[in-house]
């Protein structure tokens, strides 16, 4: 695959607890260079939007553990896309999830879908999950109307694998983060049935790309 067909398939992205606006305007700068998206700290959106108004912005929803109230949630992706977010991550509430409270995790998720009108990708956070509950999360992704189940958050042990992303892929297009760190590894992971690829080395794959 060659470069300027991956960039837009690419996510690059900066959302570690220590992150500063100036590390958000490199990712963005990286990301128009090379015709990337951006996935960034909702805090930063503003700043953002108004300096890279051609990249297309995703920010996070309910970060890094999905355990806020669902009235939050909700809010906060609204007042993401009001400060000028293209597209949410939200992270499902994982507890929920594995207490067998599906309807209440899918009822989360639709109030967050229906609020916005930008495309919502659901983090299901495959690391912590069975097989079976991989499942049931991405059933409730399925039943919220999202546009994209994503794998991880990053900040849980583990991330992306071909297994998790074949498997996510059965039900809707899937973004996979988490531990892609080259080419080689996001063609792996596109191979799998990944539409997205969500990292922070978003240049370095690129890079690996033949032009």
């Amino acid at each position: 695959m060659h470069r300027q067909e991956l960039a837009p398939m690419i996510d690059h992205t900066v959302l570690g607890p220590e992150t500063t606006l100036e590390d958000v305007h490199e990712v963005l700068d990286a990301a128009a260079e090379y015709g990337m998206n951006a996935c960034i700290p909702p805090c930063y959106l503003e700043e953002a939007v108004t300096s890279a108004p051609e990249v297309t912005i995703a920010t996070v929803v309910g970060f890094p553990h999905g355990q806020n109230d669902h009235d939050v949630k909700r809010r906060e992706g609204v007042l993401a896309w009001k400060a000028g977010a293209d597209e949410l991550d939200v992270v499902i509430n994982v507890g929920r999830l594995r207490a067998g409270e599906d309807e209440a995790v899918a009822a989360e998720l639709e109030e967050l879908v229906a609020a916005v009108p930008i495309p919502v990708k659901v983090i299901i956070e495959t690391a912590l999950l069975s097989d079976d509950e991989k499942h049931r999360a991405c059933e409730a992704a399925l039943a919220a109307d999202a546009a994209m189940v994503k794998t991880s958050t990053g900040f849980a042990d583990g991330g992306a694998t071909l297994e998790d992303v074949s498997l996510m892929s059965e039900y809707l297009p899937v973004k996979a983060s988490g531990g892609v760190g080259s080419y080689a590894d996001a063609l792996e992971m596109i191979d799998a049935g990944a539409e997205r690829i969500g990292a922070s080395s978003g240049v370095e794959i690129l890079e690996g790309a033949p032009e």
